[in-house]
């Protein structure tokens, strides 16, 4: 009896030591889930009850340390440097603007744009303070020259960036749900009133119908004039300038009440908006292209998404320096800061597909 008794007893401790164990890991790997970006077990973007398939999964997942090892990542999703906020219109700004919708008159339009410019360099007077701040303490001269960039680019391009916020503060088709996508476009406010832009890259999927209809040849990295099995909705790469205005022809074609075309850059840049520094976007840090809606919880200043990272896109820009056509917003495999709206300094020979290049199309209604 004894014996039985020392056995029992040796039994209960080593279940009270497994529990204690298995609960230890559990609560480790709750930590490390939300050090690396999951929210109750799932992976960050996914929502709960939905399943990690073709079409949400990250190319990057495949290796699934990839995207939370990589040091570019975690300085901007974690960083205490970068400025992650995206600030609201104060209260001054909002009856401003509401003043020139209701009386558009220049002296409303000289006080709004006086307030804009007062946000603006408060902005700025932040950014240098905090640009000081890194020269006396940080350690890596890395963070310093970041944000030595981030300062001259917004010196360099205060006005443009004004002018850019004037135009969209007041255009007349400005209201709480011009954001909304609607038949798959938004409007690019600031740009002409009758100018819209697809709310994602054209994919696949869409440029599949038109090689259908029309019998124009595929891109060359589809497999038997098929793209590959799950990537209906990657953006469609491959394509030259003129790939992708014959797409824009086609849909003209379709609707007569408007016209498709490629966007400017000008417009692009009305799209797009200032790019945030926490922006989460396929660049960088994935293996490959991703579903145009992949990262759709980031919505540019129009309400387009996949506007950076991901592929490059197609405008209708030539650049006189380099005889090349501009292209925006970045692709999967660029540094994050050639990814800024502001970058000027990309572009493509318009005769060459490339394997990072898509583009998006402007509708354009007829008055």
């Amino acid at each position: 009896m004894k014996k039985m008794m020392i056995l029992f007893l040796l039994f209960v401790l080593l279940t009270s030591t497994a529990s204690a164990e298995k609960r230890r890991r559990s609560q480790s790997t709750a930590e490390n889930g939300l050090k690396n970006g999951y929210v109750n077990g799932l992976p960050g973007g996914l929502k709960n009850g939905e399943l990690k398939t073709e079409k949400n999964r990250r190319p990057s997942e495949e290796n699934t340390t990839s995207e939370t090892n990589n040091a570019d990542t975690l300085m901007y999703r974690y960083s205490t440097t970068v400025e992650k906020e995206k600030p609201e219109l104060d209260e001054v700004t909002r009856q401003l603007i509401a003043n020139y919708r209701k009386d558009p008159t220049q002296e409303n339009y000289d006080s709004l744009r006086a307030q804009v410019g007062i946000n603006y360099d408060k902005v700025l007077a932040k950014k240098q303070a905090k640009l000081d701040e890194l020269k006396a303490t940080a350690k890596e001269q890395s963070k310093i020259t970041e944000m030595e960039e981030i300062v001259a680019e917004m010196i360099t391009e205060r006005e443009n960036r004004i002018n850019q916020s004037m135009s969209r503060f007041t255009d007349p088709r400005l209201r709480p749900d011009s954001s909304v996508p609607r038949d798959g476009y938004v409007p690019v406010m600031g740009a002409a009133v009758n100018v819209y832009i697809s709310q994602t890259p054209v994919t696949n999927r869409e440029y599949a119908q038109f090689v259908a209809e029309t019998g124009y040849s595929a891109p060359q990295n589809w497999v038997s004039g098929n793209y590959a099995e799950g990537q209906e909705d990657y953006p469609v790469v491959c394509v030259s300038l003129a790939d992708a205005e014959a797409y824009c022809a086609w849909l003209s074609g379709k609707d007569s009440s408007s016209v498709c075309r490629l966007p400017s850059e000008a417009e692009w840049e009305l799209a797009a908006g200032h790019m945030p520094k926490d922006a989460d976007m396929n660049t960088g840090h994935s293996d490959g292209i991703a579903s145009v809606y992949a990262y759709s919880q980031t919505t540019a200043a129009s309400g387009a998404i996949d506007m950076w990272g991901n592929v490059w896109e197609w405008t209708d820009t030539s650049r006189d320096e380099t005889g090349g056509t501009a292209v925006k917003g970045g692709a999967w495999d660029s540094p994050k800061t050639n990814c800024r709206t502001e970058n000027r300094g990309e572009s493509r020979d318009q005769s060459l597909c490339y394997e990072n290049v898509g583009f998006r199309v402007v509708k354009e209604t007829r008055q």
